[in-house]
């Protein structure tokens, strides 16, 4: 499956809200989430870069394909 291309910051951040992320601070564009021992920085763009997008992918430790589940799931 590809990367979808046109996810925006909040959608993600909706996304990792879901997989229990808590917002903590935001410093410019860019919030903030911690879950655990794990920080996430999440760039509060329309469109976020295929690079920052699958960094991010990274750090929820989810594919493409889940991705793409939990947006339908939070855009509802």
């Amino acid at each position: 499956m590809k990367l979808p291309t046109d996810v925006s910051g909040s959608d993600l951040t909706k996304v990792a809200v879901k997989l229990g992320f808590e917002i903590r601070r935001q410093s410019g564009s860019h919030l903030i989430l911690k879950k655990e021992d794990k920080l996430l920085v999440i760039p509060q763009h329309r469109q976020l870069k295929k690079g920052t997008l699958l960094q991010i992918l990274r750090i929820l430790e989810i594919s493409k394909e889940d991705l793409a589940r939990l947006l339908l799931m939070v855009s509802l």
